[in-house]
């Protein structure tokens, strides 16, 4: 299928070649699948993206949900689609068959997942949403929450929510003030004011299951004293069925600048009557449990950044073959080129191009890594798995945020004066994915979590995981005995050699003074990230390489192409980088606003 939300050889590519998804059909769960089965799943997923999300993109963007007081109304496609990617068994793909689930391994799972993301982001948004609330209340749901509400979610009847953000709290999850008052069946009395819940009112489905973060009187205080509840729009009868309305008041409509179709609501809690809640989990760890949650969807904003990359690298690829403009001479006579002859503009593809796909396969290794965590054969393993996953989401988050967002950019360059109008889908690809950076935690928040928490974390056992296949990668590089792919191995050694000599200055730094350590992140989250990539970069060109001459030759040319753009022209930006970080800065510590 010819697509431009994805190049379907180089999800296959990723996925059997890279990833090796297939050995994981020597694990029981898994056994019954093959890469046939695998590949149609992705197939059908990619038929549902093209045929019934992709289409109402622009039209959802332009008929942005309305609230008349009552009810929220939404454009009809955005049901239809979602009653396809239901019907097709995509809410329950990773669950058991007994379930009504595929049994598919996160990986492919994710992959299937990402070409909605591709085609319709706001739309896949409500989908994602009630995923991971299933998920949640498989984890930590006890018998009689699971059978209420699981089955409901995994077949479309109910949708759901994360319910996190205050208005006076913004990303502070410690200044959360919403209560929680025991009642004496059991249940709890919910109170507060919630903002910027995403999906959190519509009609597409029968009920709508919130999970809250409130506080039971006499909680601890900061973040140790937060519990998670289950609240739902409509109350349960005993028989499961809906009840009456529990008092969820949409207070109004956030209109926001992408993602457009899909809602972004003020909730009060308990404002008119009684909002009754169950408790998820056990009391006071509500913020444990919801990190479950959190970290999923932090794996899928990464995705989603990498697939509205990805989109807008087809279609700003596809422009620049079409668009005639410009001469290869001198000579006024000669006749004009499409603008794709140009090395400017192949510049601005080659960078799209490393960003998107060099983006989504770091996000689908992570997905693998989950994978992997489950199904390994020995217990190291399954640590190792771990480790490496914790170690990368921050990464994953935040750095395919922020290059997905840079290569939508250079789409709209592309398309030059066009690339600002309605007309093409590039301006809407881009304000879509500025999102990213703020969704799930700030780009500045992950770059936190990474240096203060994750590379120090099992005194550095991640790192030091990460390096093993890192080196595993090099020798591989030098193995083919190719100039081109020894200097990037090369390149990469001294860049991992620099990142992890910069972690130790930091490191004491934070024992010090930490502030100043964390003072640039930000910084080091950019040259982690870029040094990760430009490995899976080395990883997917030395399968390129191996592969030439051969059918597909275009194909692993432009992946080794890729792959010398990024070890050209992005990796060395590690170096300064890293300098900077060792220098210990202090002007953004010492900076006082009154000079700004």
């Amino acid at each position: 299928m010819d697509s431009k939300i994805i190049n379907r050889r180089d999800l296959d590519f990723v996925l059997y070649e890279l990833l090796d998804v297939e050995a994981l059909t020597r694990a029981p769960r898994f056994a019954e699948h093959s890469r046939e089965t695998f590949g149609a799943a992705v197939d059908t997923a990619l038929q549902i993206a093209t045929d019934k999300f992709a289409p109402h993109n622009r039209k959802a963007d332009l008929n942005e949900p309305q609230f008349d007081g009552e009810r929220v109304t939404l454009i009809p496609e955005v049901g239809d689609a979602l009653k396809a990617f239901t019907e097709a068994g995509l809410l329950a793909a990773t669950h058991d068959y007994e379930d009504g689930g595929m049994q598919l391994p996160r990986s492919v799972a994710n992959a299937c997942w990402a070409v909605f993301k591709g085609a319709n982001i706001a739309t896949d948004t409500y989908a994602t949403l009630t995923i991971g609330v299933a998920n949640m209340l498989i984890a930590f749901g006890s018998e009689e929450q699971k059978r209420r509400y699981v089955a409901p979610l995994l077949a479309g009847r109910c949708f759901g929510t994360m319910v996190l953000t205050e208005p006076h709290a913004g990303s502070s999850l410690a200044e959360i003030q919403s209560s929680a008052t025991p009642r004496p069946d059991g249940h709890y009395s919910i109170r507060g004011s919630k903002i910027f819940i995403t999906a959190g009112d519509h009609e597409l489905s029968n009920n709508i299951v919130h999970l809250v973060l409130a506080r039971i009187p006499g909680a601890p205080p900061g973040v140790k004293g937060i519990s998670l509840f289950i609240v739902p729009k409509y109350r349960l009868q005993a028989d499961g069925s809906r009840g009456e309305r529990n008092d969820v008041a949409l207070a109004g409509l956030i209109h926001k600048m992408g993602c457009k179709g899909c809602t972004s609501a003020m909730l009060n809690f308990g404002e008119r009557g009684e909002c009754i809640g169950e408790l998820l989990g056990a009391p006071h760890q509500g913020l444990a449990c919801m990190f479950q949650m959190i970290n999923e969807a932090r794996i899928n904003v990464g995705i989603a950044a990498s697939m509205l990359a990805y989109t807008g690298y087809l279609h700003a690829l596809d422009y620049a073959r079409e668009r005639v403009q410009g001469r290869a001479s001198s000579d006024p006579r000669a006749p004009q080129v499409p603008i794709v002859h140009h090395a400017d503009v192949r510049r601005m593809l080659l960078a799209q191009k490393s960003y998107a796909e060099g983006g989504l396969a770091l996000c689908l290794y992570g997905a693998s890594l989950s994978d992997w965590h489950d199904a390994a054969d020995t217990e190291p393993q399954r640590r190792n798995a771990r480790l490496l996953l914790d170690l990368l989401t921050p990464v994953i988050k935040a750095w395919c945020s922020i290059y997905g967002t840079a290569a939508n950019s250079l789409a709209v360059q592309v398309h030059g004066g066009y690339g600002y109008t309605r007309e093409y889908a590039v301006e809407q690809f881009y304000r879509d994915n500025r999102l990213n950076s703020i969704h799930e935690g700030t780009d500045g928040i992950q770059a936190l979590d990474l240096l203060g928490r994750k590379v120090l974390a099992a005194n550095g056992a991640g790192m030091e995981r990460l390096g093993e296949e890192i080196a595993r990668s090099v020798s591989a590089a030098h193995a083919l005995d190719d100039e081109t792919l020894a200097q990037h191995a090369h390149a990469l050694a001294q860049a991992w050699r620099d990142l992890q000599e910069t972690t130790r200055v930091l490191a004491a730094a934070l024992r010090d003074n930490p502030t100043l350590a964390l003072a640039n992140a930000s910084v080091y989250l950019d040259a982690f990230g870029h040094t990760v990539v430009a490995w899976l970069w080395l990883r997917q060109a030395v399968i390129a390489q191996a592969k030439l001459p051969g059918t597909d030759a275009d194909f692993h040319r432009g992946k080794l192409a890729a792959a010398r753009y990024f070890f050209h022209y992005e990796l060395p930006k590690t170096g300064p980088q890293l300098a900077l970080l060792r220098s210990l800065e202090p002007v953004c510590v010492e900076l006082d606003d009154a000079w700004l």
